[in-house]
This record gives structure tokens, sequence and C-alpha cells, in this order.
């Protein structure tokens, strides 16, 4: 378009000026012109963005219709891959090109020596550990100043995230330099145990110690890395120190359990080791991704999760009717988070590249992507929304209830999020002796869970209003159960779902103020069990939670000895026999061996 302008100019000049002034207007052209092929050039320049991510880790577009999420704020739906709706918005706001080269890597691990061969990116998306890594080694980009500018509209990132995730990342150092400084969060999330609620209690669901619970012998998982593994082990081993009265009321309680949960000692390796060995001698495996298929055919009852993967699995699940819950265990949760950072030798100085690359960050975290995102791979977005209530209202649409009934004073659970093991979530509705759904079925005994795992075809073990039918699918007689006293029968509707229902404050992620009240979602109460504890833990939940830090090349060498020992060879277990017949074959081999050069002697003399 420049160009023809440009032309149109030319002619129009040529025809009304002549001799010495038209060689003096042809001049000023000139260099007019020479400034349009300027502009022209930098706006043909394409900015290459270099990305790197996790699989199956971004909104990558091509929902149907009636997968569009109705918010106040307005529809959301994934049409085009996130990081092309990138590329037009960075065009129409900045009025540069870019181009993203987007590419995935399986494993922190695999990702590390990606880089270490010499592929190049501009920005990657770690775990903290990894984060904390490639900080150690000085390989990060610090963010600019203008990143940090709330005053910028586009700047979506520092003006959205949550306060709980922003004073983390500020308060957290590698040499005395803030994670802040380097990391912006892209996904957060705790460690846990998705269960089946008919089979295991949320008494052995809430402690790491059902790794090695005999009762569900071939029918739990675990997590197939050292660093997830080892952080389970070390809670277990502390079970005590961790829960006791005097180690939680401390003053300084989060730095104690940050210390404890990151102990590398010999002693506690030692006991780590022990530890996961009896794991290895209980679980149904060690997994990385297949846990939550397991989960949903009935083959474990029982795994060690992400929350995200939790939350996917129950979704999954829920689709067959088939509902399994989510308990954090009461020693500590594992807080984890992947989060994007700018590497050096991708930026190389670049200032447009490094701007592009800030953008890039900026654009997904604009709350309405956030949510696509979530929406997309299940994960939990770093995301608040400051003064933009869309994070919140999605929330809302997944799991709020109508707020019209009137949440009475004996029913009022604003306090009840604590999902500690103090906590009895049985007493308005009393399922402390209806965990065993089946009076015949011992759930210690294999069980066919292909077969059982639903009560009925028809059956939603979530809707505790029917009590009469909850009745029968327990295999008792078909007469209605009482709520405190009162007859199911009797009740109106407006009494059953007010005792099924609960505030649920999230105040702590979405303001930073815990008793927020603009922040309290009312949901169904079994959701502080499933996808929405999962999701969003409680306060409680968060108070327990502790950063595992990444290990030095020492610590990383003795964690890595014991891991060999617990995935490779459990020496403990050998029989005796067995060393007995081991240390017999050796001795023969070696009277061979004697034998056998005594006669290669005698046959030298003859």
């Amino acid at each position: 378009m420049k160009k023809s302008e440009k032309n149109v100019s030319k002619r129009s000049l040529s025809v009304k000026i002549a001799g010495i002034s038209l060689a003096v207007m042809l001049a000023g052209i000139s260099s007019y012109c020479t400034g349009l092929y300027d502009v022209a050039a930098k706006d043909d320049d394409v900015v290459t963005l270099r990305v790197c991510n996790w699989e199956e880790y971004i909104d990558e577009g091509g929902w149907d219709d009636d997968e569009t999420i109705e918010l106040p704020e307005g529809d959301i739906i994934g049409v085009n891959p996130l990081y092309k709706d990138f590329e037009q918005w960075y065009y129409d706001t900045y009025h540069r090109k870019v181009k993203v080269e987007y590419s995935c890597f399986g494993t922190n691990e695999e990702l590390y020596n990606m880089l270490s061969l010499g592929n190049e990116y501009d920005i990657v998306c770690p775990s903290e550990y990894m984060i904390m890594k490639l900080m150690a080694e000085n390989q990060l980009v610090p963010f600019s100043d203008a990143f940090f500018d709330e005053s910028i509209d586009e700047n979506y990132y520092i003006k959205g995230v949550s306060p709980f995730i922003r004073n983390t990342f500020e308060t957290n150092e590698i040499n005395g330099e803030a994670w802040s400084k380097y990391a912006a969060g892209y996904m957060w999330g705790v460690t846990g145990i998705v269960y089946n609620p008919q089979i295991v209690s949320r008494e052995d669901a809430s402690t790491w110690n059902i790794l090695t619970n005999d009762k569900y012998f071939r029918r739990v998982t675990i997590k197939d890395n050292v660093r997830d593994a080892y952080f389970a082990a070390v809670g277990a081993i502390k079970e005590d120190l961790l829960t006791s009265d005097s180690f939680i009321n401390a003053p300084d309680y989060s730095r104690r359990l940050v210390e404890e949960m990151n102990d590398l000692s010999p002693e506690t390796l030692e006991k780590a080791l022990d530890y996961l060995q009896k794991s290895r001698d209980n679980v149904y495996s060690f997994e990385t991704d297949s846990g939550k298929a397991d989960m949903m055919s009935g083959r474990v009852v029982a795994g060690y999760q992400w929350s995200g993967d939790a939350v996917y699995t129950m979704d999954q699940a829920e689709e067959d009717d088939f509902y399994l819950n989510f308990a954090v265990p009461k020693e500590s949760t594992n807080l984890y988070f992947d989060g994007w950072v700018m590497l050096k030798k991708g930026i190389r100085d670049d200032a447009e590249k490094q701007q592009a690359a800030e953008a890039f960050i900026n654009f997904i975290s604009r709350p309405d992507n956030a949510v696509r995102n979530m929406y997309y791979i299940g994960y939990t977005s770093v995301i608040s929304g400051g003064d933009d209530n869309t994070v919140f209202d999605y929330l809302d649409y997944n799991y709020g209830v109508d707020e019209d009934v009137d949440l009475s004073e004996d029913v009022d659970l604003s306090e009840d999020v604590d999902l500690s093991e103090d906590e009895d979530l049985s007493e308005d509705v009393n399922l402390s002796e209806d965990v065993d759904l089946f009076e015949d079925v011992d759930p210690s005994k294999d069980v066919d869970l292909s077969e059982d795992v639903g009560l009925s075809e028809d059956e939603n073990p979530s809707e505790t209003v029917d009590i009469s039918e909850t009745v029968k699918n327990m295999g008792k007689d078909d007469t209605p159960e009482t709520v405190e006293g009162i007859d199911a029968d009797d009740e109106s509707d407006d009494e059953l779902d007010a005792k099924n229902m609960m505030e649920y404050p999230l105040g702590y992620f979405f303001s930073g103020d815990a008793d927020d009240p603009d922040y309290v979602l009312i949901t169904d109460r079994e959701q502080a069990e499933r996808q929405l504890g999962a999701q969003y833990p409680s306060d409680d939940v968060m108070n327990r939670s502790a950063i595992m830090r990444y290990f030095d090349t020492e610590e990383n060498a003795a964690v890595n000895r014991m891991w060999i020992e617990v995935r490779c060879y459990n020496i403990k277990n050998v029989p005796v026999y067995i060393w007995i017949v081991t240390a017999l074959a050796v001795v023969a081999a070696i009277a061979v061996l004697i034998r056998g050069k005594i006669v290669e002697r005698s046959m030298k003399k003859k």
C-alpha cells in the first residue's frame, strides 16, 4: 500500500512542477520516500519467537460451539491455537509482526538436555525446581522494568497474578535474587491422593502412608520420579513430627515445614529409601501418566496425583457415573508451579525479541485467555484477574450453586473448609458409618472394580438429596434415612439444598485476604473433596504446603543413588536361600577355575 501511495505522489508532482523547482521538490520527495521504505521494511520485518512448553499445555483451539463459556464479562471460546491468536493480537497492539515457533518437551530433564545440546529457545516453561536451577546457572534474562508497570494496560500478568502466587515468587530467592525477577507463573497446584471413596476411607487417603498401607496391596500408585516420590517419603516418615501440635503451632511453622520437607541428610535419605522400597512392594505401579487411566478403569483404588491430573481424572470418571475424591495428606503437600522464563541464548540482548516474549506472557495471562487454558488443559492458572472477575466467575460457572437458598447458621459451613484429619464432614449427613457401601464386601480383598465401581447404572453418588435411593444402592432396606433427625421425605427441596451447600472462601488466592467476603463461592459441599478442592485448595491446605527446592550437584547425586536402589533392585528382599545358592555357585566357579589351572600346569610339565 505504501508503495502505491508513493507512486501516486510521484505522478502528481511530475505534472505540476518543472525546471529547478522540480529538481528541488524531487530531492525532497526522494528523502520522504526513503522514510517510507524504512517504515515499510520495519513493518515487513517479522520477529520470530521460539516458544517451548509442555505437551498439551496450552489451548489449541478447535472448540465446538456448545463448549462456549458464557460469563458476565462475555462469551469465551477457543477457535484458534492461543499462540496463533497472540500473533494477531501483537500486530494489532504493537503494529509489528511476530511469528511463534511453538514446540514441546515431555519432562524438565528433557528440556534441560535439549538446552544443553544446543537447542535455542527464547522462552520456555519449566517447573519450579528447574527454574531455580536455570537461575543458579545464570542462564536467564531478567524481565524489563516495563513488564512490572501496572499502569500499562497490556501488562495483564502483573495486574492479574494472584496475590498468593506473587508473594511466593517475590519472597523466594536464588543467590539473593527473587524468582519474580526472572520467572512469571503459568499454572500451579498441589499434590495429593485421588481415591475411590467406596473403598478407601478419607482418613486413609489423607496421609502419605497410604502408599505402604497393605489394605490396598497392589491397588495404589506412586509417581515415577525421584522428587515427587521423595517428598511423599519424607512426609510419611516424619508424620508424627509434622502433625504434632507443637510443630504446627510454632510461630515459624512455615519455615520449619519447608526445611523438614527438603531434608537431605544421610539419615533421612536412608529412611526414605526404606520407605520407598516398602512402597515398591505394595503399590500397583510407579507411573507418570498411566495412573489416571488406572483409576478410571478401577484397576487401582487410590493414586498419587498432581492436582491438575486429579481434576482430569475425576472429570473423566464422572462422565461414566463413577465418582472419585481428592485428599491432601495431613503431613504436607508439595506446592508446585510451572512458569515462563526467557533464555539468554535465545534473546541475545535483542530488545524487540524480549518485548515479544514479555508480550506473549502478558497475552496468555489475560483473564479470558487464562480461562481458555484452564478449560482446555485442566490445570489451574496463577491468574486471579485483579479487578477483572472473569476467573472467579468461571469458578462460579463450574461449581457455583443457587445462592438464593438460605444457608442457616446450623448449616453455615464457612468454617468447615478445613479438610484436616480432625474435621468431620459427616456431621450433617452422617457418612461415618457409610464408607463401606456394601455390608458384605471386604474392601481389603480383591474386587473386580471394572464392574463394581458404579453403584448402579443410573446412580449419581453426588446427589445426596435422594436419601432413599442412596440407601437402596447401599444394599439396605429401601426406607428413608434421616438427616439430623429430620425425615428426608418431609424436608423441602430448599432445606435439603441448604444442607448440601457450603461457603468456600477463596480470598487468599483472589485478593490476598482469606476472609474477603467478595470471594466466597457458594458450592455443593462435596466439592471441597473433589474438583474444586483440587483446583483451588482451601486456605488450611495451603498453610501446610511446601515448595521442594532444587538439588545441587552433590545433593542430586545422593538422591539419585537412593532412587536407583528403589527402582532397580531391592536387595533387602532377596531370600536367604538365594544368597546361599549364589555363594555356592561362586565357590564352585572358583573351584573349577583353580582345577583348570592345576590341570594346565600338569600338562606343561609333561
